[in-house]
């Protein structure tokens, strides 16, 4: 049975995950990662998009992201995604398939829990057991937002200004920040998103396909 076409609506926010096959490895030395970081700055300057947060682990990558066009974000994801494998191809002599499926895509909602859906993301090296704290990770965007750390490659999240009167105090209130159990909840259900958006973009899409089909009637 043919996949339906993966919507991404324009102009909306999203968590986007891509993983290594199987869970395989596709970071394996620093210079995966920065090559990784710089195909993201290439493609994104290309088709241009929002990206708030963003972590790299060693099997899959997180991107918290808003779409301007959104046929313009998946090709983006496709040609990261063929770009990278080609390099790890190259340097590894990797044979078979390496993403695992398509990228996965879900909305998330313009409210509280924006943000801290970007601090929870950022918050995977720890988790994991690879850093006792986030800022020694190099790969995520926490920096950016603990330390005012230069990276060209990100929007500010439109509700960082609003945790501080002014940067130091954001950074600090970002540092402290603790993730509510609605993110937390969400996390343990693979399923994000606030509850209220993930209405909304069902809806949407609902809409989207009932116009769709009926064009081709």
């Amino acid at each position: 049975m043919p996949r339906q076409p993966r919507l991404l609506l324009s102009k909306s926010f999203y968590h986007i995950m891509t993983r290594g096959n199987n869970r395989n490895e596709i970071f394996k030395s620093q210079t995966d990662y920065f090559y990784y970081l710089k195909l993201l700055r290439r493609f994104k300057d290309e088709l241009d998009f929002d990206l708030y947060h963003y972590c790299l682990m060693p099997n899959h990558v997180h991107l918290l992201i808003q779409t301007k066009k959104s046929n313009d974000f998946s090709l983006f994801m496709k040609k990261i995604n063929l770009a990278y494998f080609h390099h790890f191809r190259q340097e590894y002599g990797w044979v078979g398939h390496f993403w695992q499926d398509r990228f996965k895509s879900q909305p998330v909602g313009k409210d509280n829990y924006f943000i801290q859906c970007g601090k929870y993301i950022e918050l995977n090296p720890v988790r994991k057991g690879l850093t006792k704290k986030p800022e020694e990770w190099r790969f995520s965007s926490y920096n950016f937002y603990v330390d005012g750390a230069k990276n060209n490659l990100l929007t500010e999240d439109f509700l960082y200004r609003d945790i501080g009167k002014n940067t130091e105090e954001r950074k600090k209130k970002y540092r402290g920040m603790v993730i509510s159990e609605i993110v937390l909840d969400d996390y343990k259900k693979n399923v994000w998103g606030s509850p209220n958006q993930r209405y909304n973009e069902k809806h949407k899409e609902n809409q989207y396909f009932t116009r769709h089909n009926r064009d081709k009637s």
